[in-house]
């Protein structure tokens, strides 16, 4: 821990102007982004008197090794960069907003020719339109079965889509009605286009005009005699108006706008948002965070503002109730106006439906956040406690915060790969892992003591960099942060006293000496030491062991999945080179199309023609050999029971 009086600017040397300011510890890594109307009074704030300051602000500045800043004209500038370098460098200490869930949407895919509509989660994909949040899969589910009868578009996978088309029969909704079945083109493509398009209004709250829609229909099938249809859309009608009966209406003025509630103690918030579109409540979400400081519900609301809504799809509506307006304000809205193109209100409702609005939704937030501290007190304590063990088990002078495990796997050292998985403050940080192939020969040790090597040497390469070559880089990744720039408190190598010398002689040689390092041996869960002739055994029952055996284990299936990658890619390479006529270009385009073997030899002629270079003679020889490949080879045979094996 560092001592802020160490690197506080000198007085007077901060600016008075509004701008946005970066802690960085000593690596460099920005741990946490700011903004302020004066950057000189807020950031004095955080030197004044450490011992008042919120206990993870203290910590975050004690964190730090150095203080930046850049100054900006305006709040609206500040807020926008604010965001920029948040979302770039995702600072430790920054409240980040993370779904206590994966939200299910209703989703319509208009990129393909023959859209589908399905249930979708995580991130969004453009050409494809988005309803929703909804809280369950089963509402969207629910809500689809209605209104199939009425638009009965495609909603089947590509692959049940494709045979049915192959097979000339629909599938069982095309018998019963829910579908218009384009896969046997009892429909044109626009003819169905033009259905999944009458779905989005309706779906978008163009339900009067469509209930009016239908409802002369059946005047006119009635008045032609045509009592058959008369009933058939009767029916419809019946399905959209149980549909509409299910978003129930809660501003009967038609507004669109998103309700926004916070619940939080001295450490966390939990936020819930409802999405108001047309009077009705289309989409829910909930989020909870950790506070880095002792803010208010308006700071809450300007930090939930600016990330929320500074993606390019956060689709901002025309008002946004908040249950209190922070001091910048006036900026915000100009912000999400600047965003939207159009007027945004950003307010809070004194009376009224919309009022009564906010009181359900703060009501949601309390109970979110009651649900959330249950659900964290024990997995929170156990991982202090895991880290707090390892600490002193280890003898380090800080917990490990940071932890990095390695793992190799290989056949009989063909294909040899590594894995390098990261665990922060006890949790998996995926963006961080690493997978490495093995350019040199020999056993486990060296292939241990390479990756050691290979990783270590780029941090020291990464962290020698100047401010210059620091931009350089950065730009060069697209504004991704560098790959190796940050060093582990603790780490892990699969194996035992072998493999722990073999790294431990790396860094001795790359002089670095204040990394604790350890292996763990699977047969006995034995923790081996550098330097010491028997191993450390942690007890049984120890959060400190859990957390080792998680790490070891996550890294051993990094590994395991890399490996075979890169085996069904060397095995396909091997089957291909035997083709006359395929060079290395087409040999990786039907690698890269078809990924294995197996699929490969599954696909027809058409598909391994229609890949770059191929024609349909080329994709007939290729066919015509696979299958002579699999006719001549020889079934495996368990030597024991005599069973053939698949």
């Amino acid at each position: 821990m560092a001592d802020p009086s160490s690197y506080r600017p000198a007085p007077g040397t901060i600016p008075l102007e509004p701008g946005v300011y970066r802690f960085r510890d000593e690596t460099r890594r920005v741990i946490y982004v700011g903004k302020a109307k004066s950057l000189r009074s807020r950031l004095n704030s955080y030197f004044a008197d450490i011992s008042a300051l919120h206990p993870r602000t203290r910590q975050m500045v004690m964190s730090a090794a150095s203080v930046e800043w850049t100054v900006v004209g305006t709040e609206v500038e500040a807020l926008q960069l604010e965001y920029n370098w948040i979302k770039e460098f995702d600072p430790r200490f920054n409240v980040r907003y993370r779904d206590d869930k994966s939200y299910p949407w209703l989703a319509v895919t208009l990129n393909e020719e023959y859209p589908r509509v399905q249930v979708m989660r995580g991130a969004k994909k453009p050409g494809v339109r988005y309803f929703g949040p909804y809280a369950h899969a089963w509402a969207i589910r629910e809500t689809l079965d209605l209104l199939l009868r009425v638009f009965p578009a495609r909603t089947c996978s590509s692959g049940v889509f494709k045979r049915s088309g192959q097979v000339g029969r629909p599938c069982l909704l095309g018998y019963i009605g829910k579908c218009s079945a384009p896969c046997v083109q009892r429909v044109t493509a626009e003819e169905h286009r033009a259905i999944v398009e009458d779905f989005c209004d309706f779906m978008s709250g163009k339900t009067e005009a469509m209930i009016r829609r239908l409802e002369r229909q059946m005047s006119e099938a009635s008045g032609q005699l045509e009592f058959e249809r008369a009933a058939r859309l009767r029916d419809d009608l019946g399905a959209l108006r149980r549909s509409v009966e299910k978003q129930a209406v809660v501003l009967t003025d038609g507004t669109d706008a998103d309700v926004v509630a916070f619940a939080s103690d001295d450490f966390a918030a939990a936020v819930q948002v409802f999405h108001v579109r047309g009077g009705r409540v289309r989409g829910q979400r909930g989020w909870v965070v950790d506070k880095v400081a002792d803010v208010g519900t308006g700071d809450l609301v300007e930090q939930f503002i600016t990330q929320f809504y500074g993606a390019e799809d956060a689709g901002i509506p025309r008002e946004i109730l908040v249950p209190e307006l922070p001091e910048d304000a006036e900026a915000l809205s100009e912000l999400l106006c600047e965003r939207r193109g159009s007027r945004v209100s950003l307010r809070v409702p004194q009376r009224g439906d919309k009022k009564a609005l906010m009181q359900t939704v703060a009501r949601n937030a309390e109970e979110a956040f009651i649900q959330y501290k249950l659900r964290r007190a024990s997995d929170l304590s156990a991982r202090s406690m895991a880290l707090a063990e390892l600490q002193e088990a280890l003898g380090m002078a800080d917990a490990p915060l940071r932890i990095e495990c390695f793992d190799i796997s290989h056949v009989q050292g063909t294909n040899v790969v590594a894995s390098m998985v990261v665990f922060e403050d006890g949790l998996a940080r995926k963006s961080e892992y690493r997978r490495f192939a093995m350019r040199e020969s020999g056993g486990d040790t060296d292939w241990i003591a390479e990756v050691i090597r290979r990783r270590f040497s780029r941090l020291q390469q990464e962290q020698s960099m100047d401010a210059t070559e620091e931009r350089a880089e950065l730009e060069a990744n697209g504004g991704r942060p560098r790959k190796f720039a940050y060093p582990p408190n603790l780490v892990v190598v699969d194996g035992g006293a072998p493999q722990v010398a073999a790294a431990q002689s790396e860094l001795s040689q790359l002089g670095i000496t204040d990394v604790t390092l350890i292996g763990l041996a699977k047969r006995l869960e034995e923790v081996w030491v550098p330097g010491e002739d028997y191993p450390l055994i942690l007890p049984r029952a120890s959060e400190a062991l859990y957390l080792l055996q998680r790490v070891r284990d996550e890294a051993h299936r990094f590994a395991i999945t890399f490996h075979r990658q890169k085996r069904s890619k060397s095995m396909i390479s091997s089957e291909l080179e035997e083709i006359a006529g395929l060079g290395p270009a087409r040999r990786k385009a039907l690698i890269k199309q078809f990924s294995s073997l197996k699929k490969l030899r599954a696909a027809s002629e058409q598909d391994i023609a229609a890949v770059p270079g191929f024609g349909p003679d080329l994709a007939h020889r290729v066919a015509l050999a696979l299958r002579i490949d699999e006719d001549q080879r020889q079934p495996a045979v368990n030597m024991t029971t005599g069973e053939v094996l698949s």
